[in-house]
């Protein structure tokens, strides 16, 4: 099969085309990026081709997929225009930066027929996957808690150029900040946990620390910390980062009837189960993907999988408008100073 990738950022040079080249089912990667010297230079990378506008890369027929991994005020018009074209659609979260723009995709999808799947990439890591696989046996009895963070020293330094004039600083492109790049994941990973949804939130939020090209306070959150309730009555807390500075934090503790499961709380042991009468076992499963350290987070293979055998996608539209949902909604409490219902 061949592939499209549209947006020539970091996210498409470390982890989609890397991941599409090493995939035996995909022969080629085609690359557009409004900069085209961006395009040719993943395109020359990854032993590719490279196309000077949109409408070439959608024309094409003998593409069958799409990574849409533009800037998130543009997934609603690429990955829409995508599918319209007849091409399978891999997005990179949030789906969008409203739920009226997300609804444009979905229909999109409804319309074309094509395979839209939105990269929440946190539910293929091994480890989430065993900690979902001992929630459902109920080892430990229901979940009754939790608490996760994701944070680490910010989009400046992971971004093509690494300068404070990174589109996440600004409030037309990004939107939501911290919740929209970081917050968004692991929304999803609760939700695709304990298979229940957010319905109450409340929150704080701030811009601390990051400071844009200009030496000014950016225009978006830079942290958020939230407290949040599902519709099975559990109840937790969140934080969400761009000034984590010493190292990144990626993780969540779930506190059960009988015990507490922790995930990626410790470096030496991607999963510690600690039973109500003190016993530990621990599970030596891979590391997470960090801006760091890249490794294959196994969302294109999910991808190429499901269009190979028309499958549901593991992450579907429906259910990043769920987490976008509660995203929108927490940075609405922490503006209002409320707590709101979903």
């Amino acid at each position: 099969m061949k592939a499209g990738i549209i947006g020539c950022g970091s996210i498409a040079k470390y982890r989609h085309a890397p991941e599409y080249k090493a995939n035996p089912y995909v022969d080629e990667i085609v690359f557009y990026d409004r900069n085209p010297e961006r395009a040719e230079a993943l395109a020359m990378l990854f032993e590719g081709s490279f196309v000077t506008t949109v409408e070439e890369l959608l024309q094409d027929t003998t593409i069958d997929m799409i990574s849409d991994c533009t800037s998130n005020e543009s997934h609603h018009v690429f990955s829409t225009k995508a599918l319209l074209s007849g091409k399978h659609v891999l997005c990179e979260k949030p789906i969008s930066l409203s739920l009226e723009q997300a609804a444009i995709i979905l229909d999109a999808e409804k319309q074309s027929g094509k395979k839209l799947m939105i990269d929440h990439n946190q539910r293929f890591t091994k480890a989430h996957q065993k900690a979902k696989e001992l929630i459902k046996r109920k080892e430990l009895g229901d979940v009754l808690t939790f608490k996760t963070s994701f944070g680490h020293k910010g989009p400046e330094h992971w971004g093509i150029n690494s300068t404070n004039s990174t589109w996440f600083f600004k409030k037309d492109r990004s939107s939501i900040g911290v919740a929209g790049d970081l917050g968004i994941h692991k929304i999803d990973l609760i939700h695709y946990l304990l298979e229940d949804e957010i319905e109450m939130v409340s929150a704080f939020q701030g811009s601390l620390d990051k400071v844009d090209e200009q030496g000014n306070p950016i225009e978006v959150c830079d942290n958020i910390v939230c407290t949040l309730k599902t519709k099975q009555g559990r109840i937790g807390t969140a934080s969400f980062s761009w000034t984590y500075y010493g190292e990144e934090d990626n993780s969540t503790i779930l506190y059960c009837q009988k015990g507490i499961i922790k995930i990626y709380h410790r470096h030496d042991c991607p999963i510690e189960v600690i039973t109500e009468n003190g016993e530990r076992n621990r599970y030596q499963l891979e590391s997470i993907q960090t801006n760091d350290n890249q490794t294959n987070s196994g969302v294109i293979d999910a991808f190429v999988e499901c269009v190979r055998n028309d499958e549901e996608p593991q992450v579907t539209g429906q259910d990043a408008w769920l987490s976008l949902r509660v995203i929108l909604k927490m940075v609405e409490a922490a503006e209002s100073n409320q707590v709101i219902t979903i």
